[in-house]
């Protein structure tokens, strides 16, 4: 393939590449950067322009093991030479799907019982709504299919994990959400929370306002409840103390099933193996996707329990195969990929790592930004964080949206060789950096955003 030089690469990305969240004309006109990634190594990327940049949020919370990891090449490259690639409809399987299968029941909560494989986390949660709409079935319960996500929660860009996605720039201009997806409220306790009011007490309001939810809309009519062990892209929202036993308390209350969104937390992101056993959640589904792989290929997977898969399996006494595929599904070079990538997770201790790295950048994080005059608020769990920015601290009383604070900071943050990310939900910047991450780059991290906040401070006069 022949070498563009990198004027010519921009002008064609400007008129042929459709880019995901991106302002279309803008990007279109040139009105906005565009940044061309050629290479990656550990923590760092390198743009077109040869600068090198410390990527704090390991490309979309992704990239875990880092970039650049041969070993992944090559387990990708040995199993291409062998089988690139066979269906797993009608009970075909390939070696590095049956063994990735295993791997991920044995390191996933207690009680699942087996994995689907898509492409994305989008697809998975698609899965997981007909699973949900399947199994009721089963049950003979044809009214049990409303499922109730979460405000600012996010699950995918499909119609209906789009749907499911509580965030308001999702649905604009699609119709969307569409039914029968409800939602409940957002547990962001510095956001929600009444004056006066504990966390626990917090956590209390969010759970009888879902059990208030259930009962107005019947709860032979609500199906499942989805949500994310720690809030992502609606803001990197760790939960309030107690919230998940109390949501679960009123999940089992009326029969309804919890699909734990773990796509952006599973496999080491907040220093556990799942979130899930961080916060004691007992998921009677899971989805799991960015980390499975650290998005050397795409893969995603729904992991089902043991209590779900038995309702399934009679749906097939009953209708015959389930109606339901993909066609890359259990892909065997993806499959070999997020073998690979498990197996380094496991040797080089990167669970062990996360939680250690993780408390020291959480530490940092808080001593730095607690007190800054633009910072209403300082959050996160292992290596999720966020910084969200306000005028005031009481109830985070937020800036003039025109003055695009968040974006400013992250851009200011590129200046000085680190990527963070601004969020699409408030003036809020988010870090997710690869599980390798050492001390010294968490310090790297914080002291350029430092750096950028004050910058973007002066700027607007504060």
């Amino acid at each position: 393939m022949t070498k563009l030089n990198t004027d010519a690469l921009h002008a064609m990305d400007r008129a042929h590449l459709f880019h995901p969240s991106t302002h279309m004309r803008q990007h279109a006109d040139g009105e906005t950067p565009n940044r061309i990634i050629t290479g990656g190594q550990g923590v760092y990327i390198e743009d077109a322009e040869g600068k090198r940049l410390l990527d704090a949020f390991a490309g979309l919370y992704c990239v875990n093991i880092g970039y650049g990891r041969q070993e992944m090449a090559e387990a990708i490259y040995e199993q291409a030479k062998n089988l690139c690639y066979y269906h797993s409809y009608v009970g075909h399987g390939s070696e590095p799907a049956i063994l990735l299968s295993e791997k991920i029941i044995g390191m996933a909560p207690k009680g699942m019982s087996r994995v689907y494989y898509g492409m994305s986390g989008s697809d998975a949660n698609e899965t997981q709504i007909k699973l949900v709409w399947y199994y009721n079935n089963m049950l003979d319960r044809p009214e049990k299919k409303k499922i109730i996500s979460r405000w600012r929660g996010y699950h995918g860009s499909g119609v209906m994990t789009g749907s499911l996605t509580g965030l308001e720039v999702f649905h604009k201009a699609f119709d969307l959400p569409r039914n029968p997806i409800l939602h409940t409220v957002c547990p962001h306790y510095y956001r929600h929370a009444e004056p006066g009011m504990s966390e626990t007490d917090f956590s209390d309001w969010c759970a009888n306002q879902l059990e208030r939810l259930v009962l107005d809309e019947g709860p032979e009519t609500v199906a499942a409840f989805i949500g994310e062990p720690v809030m992502g892209t609606g803001g990197l929202i760790p939960p309030p103390e107690g919230y998940w036993d109390k949501i679960q308390a009123v999940l089992d209350k009326y029969e309804v099933l919890l699909i734990a969104d773990e796509v952006v937390t599973a496999f080491g992101r907040v220093g556990t193996p799942f979130a899930s056993h961080r916060y004691n959640i007992r998921p009677d589904l899971i989805t799991i996707a960015k980390g499975l792989t650290s998005a050397y290929l795409p893969l995603s997977g729904v992991i089902v329990s043991d209590d779900v898969w038995e309702v399934l399996e009679t749906g097939s006494d009953k209708l015959g195969p389930i109606g339901h595929g993909w066609t890359y599904s259990a892909h065997p070079l993806c499959a070999a990929s997020g073998l690979k990538n498990l197996e380094i997770i496991e040797n080089e201790k990167l669970i062990e790592n996360t939680a250690d790295v993780g408390d020291y950048f959480q530490k940092r994080m808080h001593e730095t930004f607690d007190d800054h005059p633009i910072v209403g608020e300082v959050r996160g769990v292992g290596l999720l964080g966020a910084l969200e920015f306000a005028k005031s601290k009481e109830r985070l009383e937020p800036f003039d949206a025109e003055l695009k604070v968040a974006p400013r900071v992250a851009n200011a943050v590129a200046e000085r060789g680190v990527i963070a990310r601004a969020m699409p939900h408030a003036d809020i910047v988010g870090y997710a950096p690869p599980l390798v991450l050492t001390r010294e780059q968490a310090d790297k991290i914080v002291d350029s955003s430092k750096q950028a906040v004050d910058a973007v401070a002066k700027e607007i006069g504060v």
